[in-house]
């Protein structure tokens, strides 16, 4: 499975769901070799006794991580998590870093990673020894907007509502993710306030200085498993040829986002590192569809492209898959 030259891939934190995934994704990596899965929870158990879909794909055991013998390492903790692993091990510095809590997203002082969402910084990307990963409605959310951004059009507030499944809200269980609860319902929450806005708004200065409105994002609770789907609308003031030409040529040199002229469903991105944009004009406001999984261009699938763009391999590099599309 694995040839010698290939990265030396490491894990922490690798119960998770967005683990999971990337263990998925790295096992048939052409270019990875999946050496440490460490999970202080299940440390000496198989990987397979917790991601039991993994059964037969894998012989690995949670294991600590040898970090000279390791090129990136992948941090799969829960927010707060990662900051205190940094601190609290010596990683040297040739390892590379790519983070998928939301510990590094915002910009700081002495904050040395790059954010790392393709679409915006796939240069800074390429050269970056720290890597902050997305959050999942961020992803979703920034690819429905940031074209009008980066094209200096986003003249007013933005409305959003966006759904999301339950893994979104990780492995650990709540009530608000117990199947009992979650079954033929749907709820809001975190309105106006939700933690990803930071991210979203930040990327959006950064694509349109001065840009000062408001971003107004209504998340809400899905009863399905995993996918975002994300409808948004804001003024704008050309046709809607106009708004197809700017998303065009925004993604064109971008694989995994596709503009498409049917109104789209989310089972068309789940189990993919796609994202699907859609454009309706009314009036003066243009509609915007995005819909991505949020465990893959939402989580690991965004980070295995990261890690990809970071050592100089084809970006769709073991990111061919394929839509569950029934």
């Amino acid at each position: 499975m694995t040839q010698p030259g290939n990265l030396r891939v490491g894990i922490v934190g690798g119960a998770g769901y967005t683990a999971g995934e990337l263990i998925r994704i790295l096992l048939y990596h052409p270019s990875a070799d999946l050496k440490y899965i460490q999970s202080r929870s299940n440390n000496g158990q198989p990987v397979s006794s917790v991601h039991t879909d993994l059964l037969g794909d894998t012989d690995m055991v949670f294991s600590d991580i040898n970090f000279e013998d390791t090129d990136v390492l992948f941090l799969c903790s829960g927010h707060g998590k990662s900051v205190d692993y940094l601190n609290n091990n010596s990683i040297p510095k040739q390892v590379r870093i790519i983070d998928l809590s939301h510990d590094f997203r915002l910009k700081r002082e002495g904050n040395e990673f790059i954010y790392g969402l393709p679409e915006l910084n796939r240069e800074q990307i390429r050269g970056a020894s720290r890597i902050a990963n997305p959050g999942c409605f961020a992803t979703a959310i920034q690819l429905a907007i940031i074209p009008l951004a980066s094209a200096g059009l986003l003249l007013d507030e933005v409305h959003i509502n966006a759904i999301t499944g339950s893994t979104g809200a990780g492995q650990a269980p709540t009530r608000t993710s117990h199947f009992s609860w979650r079954d033929n319902n749907l709820s809001v929450y975190k309105a106006f306030e939700h933690q990803h806005l930071g991210e979203i708004c930040q990327s959006l200065r950064q694509a349109q200085p001065g840009f000062d409105k408001e971003v107004n994002f209504i998340p809400v609770r899905g009863n399905h498993t995993r996918g975002i789907f994300v409808s948004a609308y804001t003024r704008f003031e050309g046709t809607l040829t106009d708004a197809t030409e700017i998303y065009n040529k925004f993604y064109a040199t971008h694989p995994f986002v596709n503009i498409t002229s049917e109104n789209p469903d989310m089972k068309q991105v789940v189990n993919t590192n796609k994202g699907l944009v859609y454009l309706e004009k009314h009036g003066n406001k243009l509609m915007i569809i995005s819909c991505i999984d949020n465990l893959l261009k939402g989580a690991s699938g965004q980070a295995v492209q990261n890690m990809n763009l970071m050592f100089g391999l084809d970006e769709r590099c073991g990111l061919n898959l394929k839509a569950i599309g029934f």
